[in-house]
């Protein structure tokens, strides 16, 4: 007799879904993938602009992801928000473009619901709490999650951001029960996962659903391993950065730091908008040839990166998860970040090195200091990356996270919740 788990027909309802793009999008494929590895029936709907990436990876699963492609009215959108602040446009572009593709999902969910028995339909992302959901009125459970988010940048940087992104982002903030009263994804939904009590402050007031509480992000054990035993030693005084090179990764803060860190390299592992700006700081600070671009990497080339880094350097001041602090716990080296956002729920100091985000002196200062010290401490990057490596075994494994997720799933089944309908 099949068991529950092998009854379930799953649907994974995603705007994006790439190893390549990172972040949020991933996630969608972590699902999918490790679902499919299971033997569950697993179905991906997602936008078409990562369909090349997504055949290469499943080419015997073609039948399984469905796509919905541009149309018009898309270009027209991203116009008009590649001309706005990012935050702005993420709050009301990105938004908008979100509603626009789940209303075109949410039909190709009822013909998989009617011709393929789906019962069970999964939101992975956005991760935002206060994001309406078009992912309702189906007949099946809707499980929406994990999110993360319901933050904001320290105190000491608040201002740097324009008087109009700031009103903007409150105003959408202030309106997101009105619209989620409206838009009615997530007051409907079976399950909201929450990654912790910040973000499950910020869900909707007159949500129904059961709140469960699971990490954002998890990671693979096979692929981000420690260094192996008899390799090479670590290069006490090599660092590294993985991630896009966005203005909220704050790069510049661990590159000031580099000046007065002696014979220190640093690795960037990543591409974007801000790399031209940082190179030619790296220039005038007189350290260029102390710094390497290395551009996006394969996960496999990254972990083995990271097993011969002094440390992770993450001087993030917006950061909800940061997958890639558990990754760098994973290959058992320490984490240098600031203690702001998912960073801060991540690590401590048996693992870590957590940096006050008070002021911009007061992040150059820290890095300064924690990549001194570790440096000069080789005991001391052994204790922090044994006990950051034990950390994520215990509770950041992705095949234990599959496990939970797989209980919710048939959780829901069992129950059928009226208020999934």
């Amino acid at each position: 007799m099949l068991t529950l788990e092998h009854e379930l027909r799953i649907c994974i309802v995603a705007e994006s879904a790439s190893f390549k793009f990172g972040g949020e999008s991933s996630l969608p494929l972590h699902y999918f993938l490790r679902l499919r590895a299971r033997r569950v029936k697993v179905w991906l709907i997602v936008h078409s602009r990562t369909r090349d990436e997504l055949e290469s990876l499943f080419p015997a699963d073609r039948e399984f992801i469905l796509y919905i492609s541009d149309r018009w009215y898309h270009r027209v959108i991203w116009r008009i928000g590649s001309l706005l602040p990012r935050r702005v446009a993420e709050a009301t572009c990105g938004i908008l473009m979100v509603l626009i593709n789940q209303r075109i999902q949410v039909g190709m969910a009822r013909k998989l619901i009617r011709e393929h028995n789906v019962n069970v339909v999964h939101q992975p992302i956005p991760v935002s709490p206060k994001a309406p959901s078009f992912i309702y009125g189906l007949g099946v459970p809707v499980v929406i999650g994990p999110m993360n988010g319901g933050m904001e940048y320290p105190v000491s940087f608040r201002q740097e951001e324009s008087l109009f992104t700031r009103a903007t982002v409150a105003l959408t903030r202030a309106s997101a029960n009105i619209v989620n009263a409206i838009i009615r994804g997530k007051v409907n939904a079976s399950v909201l996962m929450v990654a912790n009590e910040r973000t499950r402050h910020a869900l909707p007031r007159r949500a129904k659903g059961q709140v469960v509480h699971l990490p954002e992000n998890g990671v693979d054990l096979s692929m981000w391993t420690p260094a192996a035993v008899g390799s090479a030693d670590a290069e006490p005084a090599r660092f590294i950065f993985v991630g896009r090179l966005v203005d909220w990764k704050r790069l510049d803060f661990v590159l000031q730091a580099l000046q007065d860190v002696p014979d220190a390299r640093l690795d960037v592992i990543g591409d974007g908008p801000m790399r031209s700006a940082w190179l030619d700081l790296a220039a005038r600070l007189g350290i260029s040839e102390r710094v390497s671009w290395l551009g996006w990497l394969s996960q496999p080339e990254c972990a083995k990166h990271l097993q011969g880094a002094a440390a992770l350097v993450l001087p993030s001041i917006y950061e909800c998860g940061g997958a890639v602090v558990l990754e760098a716990m994973a290959c058992g080296i320490p984490v240098v970040a600031t203690d702001w956002g998912g960073p801060s729920e991540y690590l401590d100091d048996t693992c870590g090195i957590l940096i006050d985000p008070s002021s911009s002196k007061t992040i150059i200062e820290g890095f300064v200091q924690a990549q001194c010290r570790l440096i000069g401490d080789a005991e001391l990057r052994v204790k922090l990356g044994k006990a950051g490596r034990r950390r994520v075994e215990l509770n950041y494994d992705w095949s234990k996270k599959i496990d939970r997720i797989l209980e919710i799933y048939v959780d829901c089944k069992k129950s059928s919740a009226p208020s999934a309908c």
